[in-house]
């Protein structure tokens, strides 16, 4: 008898649940959210709906006691758990104002009910303490999760969404001879910009310090070849870069990739996934042909 009634209260508080997940714990609370590179998990303490919805919500707190626990991974973490390498290819989770949401690959684990009753038929080990998780990690699939809550530390896409925005240095075109060319001998092309920046953001509260770098150079010769390369070029005489011209008037132009790595609270660093790209100021010479012209030794 006894056990039925508090199987109907807390059943009639797991319908409440939505409503006051935000409100201060009733019964046991978990730790708070946590994350960490390797495992990476963030934890959660109550998940709204259910497995296979494209859209759920999780909240660092519950108002009741609840079956489950629950841990969010992302694709990045299940596929390289060491260092959070991603495969690309995951869907895109539409974003809110105002809301984080984050693609994520959820898990449950059972819970060690105020009654000791069986979760899923399962029952715990009796000296198991009442709010702990016991029994293997159970995959409910991926689901787009609105973390809100949690105050998650900025996920990868984000810090992405960032490294879009910094004013990242539009590097400058060089070119020798400077001015005028001659038809014959090869243009050089260089740039002696920096090429590479550190920029330290707020990203909600969190210090995150984003060193980007450049990883290629797209040189527009400017008679319609473009020249890709891994390095920045260098002057006469340890030139790389170079290129032949016929005669006439051109405008160069350079630009440049940026990769990223990022930390967050001084953490350990990771990936950018992404690059951006800068568009430096154009340069015009002229290139011309060199004439023989026979003179008179004694004039």
């Amino acid at each position: 008898m006894k056990r039925s009634i508090v199987a109907t209260v807390a059943a009639l508080l797991l319908t409440l649940i939505p409503t006051l997940a935000k409100a201060d714990c009733i019964g046991f609370c978990p730790a708070p959210p946590t994350t960490s590179v390797g495992d990476g998990a963030v934890s959660v303490a109550y998940m709204t709906g259910a497995p296979g919805d494209t859209a759920r919500t999780a909240f660092a707190a519950q108002a009741a006691p609840v079956p489950y626990r629950w841990r969010l991974l992302t694709p990045c973490q299940v596929d390289d758990t060491n260092l959070g390498g991603c495969q690309g290819g995951q869907p895109i989770c539409a974003q809110l104002p105002g809301r984080i949401i984050v693609l994520y690959e959820v898990q449950r684990q059972r819970v060690v009910q105020p009654d000791r009753a069986p979760v899923d038929g399962i029952a715990p080990d009796p000296a198991a303490p009442v709010g702990q998780g016991y029994g293997g990690w159970a995959n409910e699939g991926s689901s787009c999760v609105d973390v809100t809550d949690l105050n998650p530390p900025p996920s990868p896409d984000e810090v992405f969404r960032y490294f879009q925005t910094l004013p990242l240095p539009q590097l400058t075109t060089r070119q020798q001879p400077p001015g005028e060319a001659l038809v014959g001998l090869p243009v050089i092309f260089f740039t002696d910009s920096p090429t590479a920046q550190t920029f330290t953001v707020d990203i909600r509260g969190f210090t995150v310090v984003i060193t980007a770098t450049a990883t290629s150079y797209a040189w527009d010769t400017g008679d319609g070849t473009v020249l890709t390369t891994t390095d920045p070029g260098a002057p006469y005489p340890d030139q790389t870069i170079t290129h032949d011209y016929s005669s006439g008037t051109y405008t160069a132009s350079l630009t440049t990739t940026w990769g990223a790595t990022y930390a967050v609270d001084g953490g350990v660093q990771a990936d950018v996934p992404g690059t951006t790209t800068t568009q430096g100021a154009p340069v015009t010479f002229t290139v011309l042909q060199a004439r023989t012209v026979l003179t008179d030794p004694y004039d």
